[in-house]
């Protein structure tokens, strides 16, 4: 069996309550696929959709009843059975392996698919959820990682589910047209089934505090795959288990007057099934969403012991702010001044405020704060935000001398979540962005670490210093001042990247020219295409204005100036060679192309170099003109009137001011000339690697926020690396390792990294989201603190 603990273990116990919540959700989520059904049915559609639509509801009408027994009686059997659950007759059972080759049929290729997805569907709402329930069974069974299929992974109950509606005589297509509705259904209760069992577990004392950074570093995938990929082949089956206890030993019981006598289902969840959709192949809506999930989950459990709290916070946008009680007030202050005097005696470095230290000194603010607060709701306010700074001040990514200001914005924060109970309701109040945006810029790497990194930390320091100086310098201010500071805090890093940080300013000035050059080849390409498209030029010197001389403009405008006269020389000579070109039928014509090819062609040759095009390059182009030229002297080539050629050489010396708005210049791959050019022992610039991005993931990449940190696969290692500087319209992106490493990603390079897990977030969660997490699991085990 793939579950070594045994039923009375605790590891047993949680997987039990896990089946039991999937069991106890199965009735209403049965019920809203066939709500979910019926609207399709009763929507206008093409006769044959019509036709499956309705075989669907009618199917669903009789065999509803038997695919839920289908779904208990399959959880029960592999709890009694482990990893002998059912397997389709055409794939190879347990021990036969690969090298037993045998025909699989159309069904079981699409029971694999199938499951997959739904699968995966789970895990994009489910996996934080998953990955802390995981952590806790390893743990309690000594083990690194739960088996391949272990009973809590997803694709272990997707395969129960889709056999039972296969069994139940419900159809493929049928299916199909469920979809959305069966993923979302299935997300949310498995989500839910998680959730209890890592309360429950927390309650048992089982690591209230999880770290998932080894997970994240050891798979680069979601945490679960199709069984082909996480068991290692067809050869491996599923095994999960169910608990022996009334619930599941008294049989099966239908719901009051059948299925058909339900009401519509309620839906769980806080986000509407279309916005869900439309968002759920984006990496992003997936972190929104669970971060709301937490915040949710916070407000549900504060509001089964405060009830005017819950109240307060979902109707926050309706009302005025709250009311803070004078003593709370003046609490508060003195807690702030005691703070600040404590600091100011030990230096601002907070030389002897260690984290334990900390912590005790936050404990007894946080009685004698209890004790002035004249309601149930000012107490609960007071517990939450020292749960949460309890977190925040204890994570150990965060540099000593720069957890010293967060400290001193708990009580700025505590005023702001009394007076504004929105706080607990949404992830956007500008004081939790601003704690996760300096906490992102600061946890990604050991400042100890790097000599380069420590030099460059000072101005940053400094800039958080200010920020929670000017935040204590407005107390009555609320949100006001938190979205005040944290705009100022935006804008400093884009200049303290460029211009303060040793590590990262010689790199983003490189890119930043990088940028400028390929922004003004693509510019002068576009151009050059428009004064040339009725122009009768021969298709060699016209391929390569577009392809050598753009970038050879671009370069010489960038390294001398638009008008300097290098930059003038090199439109002269575009504009001589387009007239070379030109046909020649008289002698005199002929005899000036040859007084004026030697300068001619010491120009372009001069170009070429100053393009970095390498010598056998520049002769295949010198080749490839002659040609032209050839075709000229033999009067094969066009003859262009001498009032357009005049236009031309007008238009080529006031070239930089008919180009095209850069903003309207879309960098990628197949437009950049060559960025193997910028290649430098100072300037990595990635050119391979990852797959072909999805919207979504493209969309993510323009969404990564600068001074954020990344763990960077590449070239066989891993390493830290930091945002440091998004280019024009975010199509250029630059990452500087601690040591100074400039890493240059072009927009779809990286959504591909992205992609293919070779780029994740250092950051499993943002810092305000972990720390409300950690909340909810003391709160869970003793919700009376919240009163006491």
């Amino acid at each position: 069996m793939a579950n070594r603990a045994s039923p009375d273990s605790l590891a047993g116990q949680a997987r039990r309550l896990y089946s039991e919540e999937l069991v106890k959700g199965l009735v209403p989520l049965v019920q809203a696929v066939i709500d979910a059904a019926r609207d399709l049915f009763d929507k206008p559609s093409e006769h044959a959709v019509f036709q499956r639509r309705r075989d669907l509801v009618q199917a669903l009408g009789t065999g509803a009843q038997a695919w839920h027994r289908g779904i208990v009686a399959g959880l029960r059997k592999v709890l009694t059975s482990g990893v002998s659950a059912t397997y389709p007759g055409d794939l190879p059972p347990p021990g036969q392996g690969r090298d037993a080759l045998t025909l699989v049929s159309d069904d079981a290729i699409e029971l694999e698919i199938v499951t997959s997805r739904l699968a995966l569907a789970i895990m994009d709402r489910a996996s934080w959820e998953f990955a802390d329930l995981r952590s806790r069974v390893a743990h309690l069974e000594g083990r690194a990682e739960l088996e391949p299929h272990d009973m809590l992974r997803a694709h272990v109950l997707a395969r129960i589910v889709f056999e039972s509606w296969r069994a139940a005589g419900l159809s493929l297509e049928g299916w199909r047209e469920m979809q959305p509705t069966l993923h979302e259904e299935f997300a949310a209760l498995v989500e839910e089934a998680y959730h209890e069992a890592n309360r429950w577990l927390v309650e048992q004392g089982v690591l209230a505090e999880v770290d998932l950074r080894p997970f994240i570093r050891r798979a680069r995938e979601y945490p679960v795959a199709p069984s082909w990929q996480a068991g290692g082949g067809r050869d491996a089956g599923p095994s999960i288990g169910l608990p022996a206890n009334s619930a599941y030993g008294s049989g099966y019981a239908a719901p009051p007057g059948g299925y058909t006598a339900w009401g519509p289902s309620s839906v769980r969840g806080d986000v509407s099934d279309e916005t869900r959709m439309m968002t759920r192949g984006a990496p992003l809506a997936r972190s929104r969403e669970h971060a709301e999930a937490v915040l949710g989950r916070l407000n549900r459990l504060i509001g089964r012991h405060v009830p005017a709290f819950g109240t307060s916070t979902r109707s926050q946008a309706l009302g005025p702010h709250s009311a803070m009680s004078p003593a709370l007030a003046h609490a508060i202050d003195t807690a702030q001044v005691d703070l600040r005097h404590r600091l100011s005696t030990r230096g601002d470095a907070g030389v002897g405020l260690t984290a334990p230290v900390m912590l005790e000194e936050l404990h007894q603010r946080k009685q004698a704060l209890k004790k002035a607060a004249a309601t149930p709701e000012e107490r609960a306010t007071i517990e939450i935000v020292a749960l949460l700074f309890q977190s925040i001040l204890t994570e150990d990514r965060i540099p000593a001398s720069v957890r010293v200001w967060f400290a001193r914005l708990q009580m700025p924060v505590l005023r702001v979540a009394v007076t504004e109970p929105d706080f607990f309701a949404t992830i956007d109040h500008p004081a939790r962005r601003l704690i996760d945006r300096m906490g992102a810029c600061v946890m990604g790497f050991d400042s100890a670490a790097s000599g380069a990194a420590s030099e460059g930390s000072g101005a940053l320091e400094k800039e958080i210093k200010r920020i929670v100086q000017v935040v204590e310098a407005y107390p009555d201010t609320g949100r006001r001042v938190f979205q005040t500071v944290l705009t100022e805090f935006e804008k400093f890093l884009e200049h303290y990247f460029s211009t303060e940080n040793e590590a990262t300013r010689r790199g983003v000035s490189l890119a930043q020219q990088v940028e400028q050059r390929e922004t003004l080849a693509i510019q002068y390409t576009i151009e050059l295409r428009r004064m040339l498209n009725e122009v009768p030029v021969q298709e060699g010197v016209r391929q390569f204005l577009f392809h050598v001389w753009a970038d050879v403009l671009a370069t010489t405008a960038v390294r001398y100036g638009a008008q300097d006269q290098q930059t003038k020389t090199m439109k002269r000579a575009a504009a001589d060679l387009i007239w070379s070109a030109s046909a020649k039928v008289t002698r005199e014509e002929r005899a000036e192309v040859i007084r004026r090819l030697p300068v001619l062609l010491k120009s372009l040759r001069e170009g070429m170099v100053s393009a970095g095009i390498d010598a056998a390059k520049q002769d295949e182009n010198i080749q490839q003109l002659n040609n032209s030229l050839a075709a000229a002297f033999t009067a094969k080539a066009a003859v262009i009137p001498d009032d357009r050629l005049r236009e031309l050489m007008e238009r080529l010396e006031t070239l930089e001011e008919l180009l095209p708005e850069a903003a309207d210049v879309d960098i990628d791959e197949s437009m950049v000339l060559d960025l193997s050019g910028h290649q430098s022992s100072e300037l990595d610039v990635v050119l391979d690697g990852g797959s072909m991005p999805t919207p979504a993931m493209v969309a993510w990449a323009r969404e990564l926020q600068v001074g954020s940190w990344y763990m960077l696969d590449r070239g066989g290692h891993s390493e830290a690396v930091q945002l440091a500087w998004h280019g024009l319209r975010k199509q250029l992106s630059l990452f500087v390792t601690p040591h100074g490493r400039c890493v240059l990603f072009q927009q779809h390079r990286l959504a591909s990294y992205l992609q293919a897990g070779l780029m994740l977030p250092a950051q499993d969660e943002a810092l305000t989201v972990r720390a409300t997490r950690s909340a909810l699991a003391k709160l869970d085990v003793d919700g009376s603190r919240l009163l006491n």
